[in-house]
């Protein structure tokens, strides 16, 4: 098979972050991808709960440096990078002083949700795709999971549009049964513009940018895939992608992973199983 190059984009991965299905998904689905003869690269945020003496992060100095506007104000993006020996596997970490530093990832210890966390959201997008940027990595297919990363799909057939690590690439898009409940913040649409993303494009799109739905829907507006990723999990958004001709795979299962996902990535970039084998 000629290798096919997948970003994943992820919000939870064990071992970093405590076990959930998301966090699950985001360990065992690039290894097994990666296991297939598919090349890979995984991005997630450095929540404040990592331990990075434990797991052994360390800063990448030549791709850090760069700040990141939103709102009218700078936000320095930092990138850490660390190793899964057993999975040969490679993470990099999007940190901020103030979105990321000392704090958890969806809510406080008080179960209260972060009220900023659509601009962390967008910091961590733009951060994952300026990042890729000074890789110089083109991926044919980007696969994001979670709430947090349900941004980049906009900026990725927006802003980035024309940048070349993103001219040809898919993207889907992963749900998880944790999304936000909390309506992002009332400036939601001026912290997302940026470049092609305008005001135009946001309101071409019909959705209600100040409501929780927000995340995913927006995510599957720009998506070529769909992936219900726990059973039962938002079917209102499954609904959303089938009526805006959204390619969807509903909850796929626990098993078979490299085969189920495999498939879907070959569905999505129009390549027939006799060409993947």
């Amino acid at each position: 098979m000629k290798a096919k190059k997948v970003l994943f984009i992820t919000q939870e991965l064990i071992p970093y972050v405590p076990e959930s299905p998301m966090a699950t998904i985001g360990r065992k689905l690039p290894q097994s991808i990666q296991d297939s003869g598919y090349e890979i690269r995984t991005f997630m945020p450095k929540w404040g709960n990592i331990n990075e003496r434990r797991n052994q992060l360390h800063e990448v100095i030549r791709l850090s440096g760069m700040n990141i506007i939103i709102d009218d104000t700078d936000h320095p993006l930092i990138i850490k990078v660390a190793s899964i020996q057993a999975a040969r596997m490679q993470v990099y970490f999007i940190d901020n002083e103030e979105y990321f530093h000392k704090r958890a990832m969806l809510a406080d210890e008080n179960g209260n949700e972060y009220e900023d966390n659509a601009e962390r959201a967008i910091f961590y997008a733009r951060g994952v795709l300026e990042t890729l940027k000074k890789l110089r990595w083109c991926p044919d297919i980007i696969h994001c999971h979670g709430w947090m990363s349900a941004i980049a799909p906009l900026y990725i057939k927006t802003a980035y549009k024309e940048e070349p690590p993103f001219l040809n690439t898919k993207v889907i898009f992963s749900a998880y049964n944790e999304m936000p409940k909390l309506a992002p913040v009332p400036n939601f649409a001026e912290c997302l513009k940026f470049r092609d993303a305008n005001e135009e494009v946001l309101q071409a799109t019909g959705i209600d940018l100040g409501c929780p739905d927000a995340y995913g829907q927006l995510a599957i507006a720009f998506s070529d895939g769909y992936v219900q990723s726990e059973q039962n999990a938002h079917p209102e958004l499954l609904d959303f992608a089938r009526q805006h001709g959204v390619q969807t795979l509903e909850w796929p299962g626990d098993d078979n992973l490299s085969e189920n996902y495999s498939k879907f990535y070959q569905q999505i970039t129009g390549e027939t199983a006799e060409e993947g084998e």
